[in-house]
């Protein structure tokens, strides 16, 4: 017993060791050579041997009862009596949980009431029963003082709200972290950056491709971006507010709220590159007609009807 105490503690000391290293590789990029393996095969092989001698403990316990079996069997032809099998750990179990009277003892019970063939018997709870209704009261009586009286502990609604802040913290790290580019709408030009509208292509494919289609001529629910209708306003600053701030009662999200403000502007770009492509089977148009204007002063796709 003390060899297998010594080998346990050796290998608990060789994982903390090996835990305290720094290392580059896990185990699965290079088993044979990794520290850790000869602890993972000796844990393996301890398994094993767990599992055998489980095994043969069921064995040699059946036979065991075999044997008894057979004896008692003989024991009882040699008196001239008939045979009882002995009950089974599980019927004796269930009988202890349930406590119930056997059918052949039901007189015993029998509270003399009857009723169209049916008895009443004195049956009691199962002790199971009784058992969870007990743990029942002991647990609210430890969830009041626990609770509401010491308040040791928060209530759930508490616990959330914690979490909440603690997740709005991250959050406020993560952004200042990363502080993101402001987008002035007011000064925002249209140009055919072939980078910012790649990169507003992969956006649009992620998010917007469902509503849209993947060419922008839309589908049941969104509009046809390629046409010259519009339903919200043509003009990068129309555009980039409608993908900013959405219009959620009809079916479009705010994406201000899941995107960055250069990922707004880079899907804004991309959406406008798609006017006059023409794909086909496109939507019918809807809104209100509102072609480029022929001279623009701060986009080339000048607000000229909103709504």
């Amino acid at each position: 017993m003390k060899k297998i105490a010594f080998l346990l503690a050796g290998l608990l000391a060789c994982m903390a060791a090996h835990a305290q290293e720094p290392t580059s590789k896990t185990f699965w990029d290079d088993p044979v050579n990794n520290p850790a393996t000869p602890i993972y095969v000796t844990a393996a092989l301890v398994f094993i041997v767990f599992l055998l001698v489980l095994i043969v403990s069921i064995m040699m316990l059946r036979a065991f009862n075999t044997l008894i079996e057979q004896t008692e069997k003989a024991k009882a032809k040699a008196m001239g009596v008939a045979y009882t099998p002995r009950p089974s750990w599980w019927s004796t179990l269930t009988q202890k949980l349930n406590n119930s009277v056997p059918v052949e003892r039901e007189q015993d019970i029998d509270m003399g009431h009857s009723f169209d063939g049916i008895r009443e018997l004195d049956n009691h709870l199962p002790p199971w029963w009784k058992w969870l209704f007990y743990s029942t009261i002991a647990w609210s009586v430890v969830y009041l003082v626990v609770f509401h009286i010491s308040s040791s502990l928060p209530l759930s609604h508490d616990e959330y709200q914690n979490e909440v802040a603690v997740a709005e913290q991250e959050k406020q790290r993560l952004l200042a972290s990363q502080p993101q580019a402001v987008i002035d709408v007011d000064k925002l030009e249209y140009t055919a950056d072939a980078a910012i509208i790649g990169k507003g292509q992969k956006v649009f494919q992620d998010n917007c491709v469902s509503c849209h289609r993947k060419d922008g001529g839309g589908n049941t629910i969104g509009p046809n971006l390629t046409d010259d209708y519009w339903l919200h306003g043509n003009g990068i600053k129309n555009v980039y507010t409608t993908v900013n701030g959405g219009f959620v009662e009809k079916g479009m999200p705010a994406w201000g709220k899941a995107l960055s403000p250069s990922e707004v502007r880079d899907v804004t770009f991309f959406v406008l590159s798609l006017h006059g492509t023409n794909p086909p089977d496109a939507k019918a148009p809807q809104g209100e007609l509102a072609k480029p204007d022929a001279s623009p002063k701060t986009d080339s796709l000048n607000v000229s009807a909103a709504r």
